[in-house]
């Protein structure tokens, strides 16, 4: 057992969240192997429909009787023009060319229901509520509440923090800007706040009292004591879950997992409209020569679906949209278990010398 505040609240023996990426890494397998080996698994359900996020809820309980958290997107009221909106449709056909589908297609519907993907959550019961991009509502947050489940939002700065603990959730998620997938900004003026994950923790800590979790750029032991000794009360791993046996990150994706490094990834806006973090590609690069807005999330986000979608049948990276953390050179293709235990083990060895500098 390695106890914090944050293991005892949410019944886990080791204070380590699997972060809820979605997209299709955080399968129904990787979430239950995660709880099953005594960590927080989380299925990144921002994309699924109602039914989708009830059939992976069930999924998950038929293989593990542990607690487990579901993620869900806070909904936005995007800003762009239709004729933004329609210049970006027209200008990405040239990447529709080169992926033999078709060009100009119709424009799907931008994002689920958020209120439907909740009633699930609520109807399901689940363990865990986490949320990215902002506040839920007051009456969504006293549903939860009122059932007994856990709520944690992501803060990307102390302000965002001190947010969140005033609309009473019960932990807040500390994003460093080392993190791979989607900026959890929302209060932030800019595009993006990248405070990294060492500066940001211990402040977040210093101004509320509520449990706090370090994300970005942990992938070990090491990080794991690291983030402890900053304050903090467990970490949120993504990056080092990916290339995992039950990850669900297509096979291509993990390869690049495995063979990039430290300097490989950028945060880009082209891919969704909102600022991620990625291993950087021809797409990203090509990009750049695009002079008008790019149509805020989730818009962007679903004019690009087909492209990110032909690649990865294409088996293309080039296109595809490949979130990672800078941590990435540290990723094992393993078990979920054997990466939980490896880290538990490291992090147990680190405590013991530490102890030892006394002498």
């Amino acid at each position: 057992m390695m106890e914090t505040e944050l293991t005892r609240k949410l019944k886990i023996e080791y204070p380590i969240i699997q972060a809820p990426m979605a997209g299709g890494p955080t399968t129904p397998e990787l979430v239950a192997a995660v709880s099953n080996a005594g960590a927080l698994g989380s299925l990144g359900a921002g994309y699924l429909s109602p039914e989708q996020i009830r059939n992976a809820v069930r999924e998950i309980r038929q293989e593990t009787d542990r607690p487990f958290g579901v993620n869900l997107f806070v909904p936005e009221q995007p800003a762009s023009t239709e004729a933004d909106i329609a210049e970006m449709n027209l200008y990405l056909n040239k990447y529709r060319v080169k992926l033999g589908i078709a060009t100009n297609p119709a424009i799907p519907k931008f994002a689920e229901s958020f209120e439907e993907q909740v009633q699930v959550l609520l109807e399901e019961n689940v363990s865990v509520f986490s949320f990215t991009f902002g506040i839920p509502p007051q009456n969504i947050l006293q549903s939860m509440k009122q059932k007994g489940i856990f709520v944690i939002g992501t803060a990307t700065t102390v302000d965002e923090a001190i947010a969140l603990e005033t609309a009473g959730v019960d932990a807040i998620v500390a994003q460093g800007s080392e993190a791979g997938g989607h900026r959890g900004s929302f209060l932030n003026s800019r595009a993006d706040a990248r405070i990294g994950t060492m500066a940001l923790v211990p402040q977040i800590v210093d101004h509320v009292k509520i449990p706090v979790i370090a994300s970005g750029g942990i992938m070990d032991g090491r990080g794991l004591v690291a983030s402890l000794a900053l304050g903090a009360s467990a970490v949120q791993m993504g990056t080092a879950f990916l290339a995992s046996v039950e990850s669900g990150a297509h096979p291509v994706y993990k390869q690049k997992i495995i063979s990039s490094n430290e300097a490989s990834t950028e945060v880009t806006s082209y891919y969704s409209g909102k600022a991620a973090r990625g291993i950087l590609t021809e797409f990203m690069e090509d990009m750049r020569f695009y002079e008008r807005p790019v149509p805020a999330y989730p818009i962007q986000n679903a004019l690009t679906r087909d492209i990110r979608q032909a690649a990865s049948k294409a088996r293309n990276p080039e296109y595809m949209s490949l979130w990672a953390g800078q941590g990435l050179r540290l990723a094992r293709d393993c078990t979920a278990k054997e990466i939980v235990k490896q880290t538990v083990d490291q992090a147990y060895r680190l405590i013991n010398n530490v102890g030892k500098l006394r002498n």
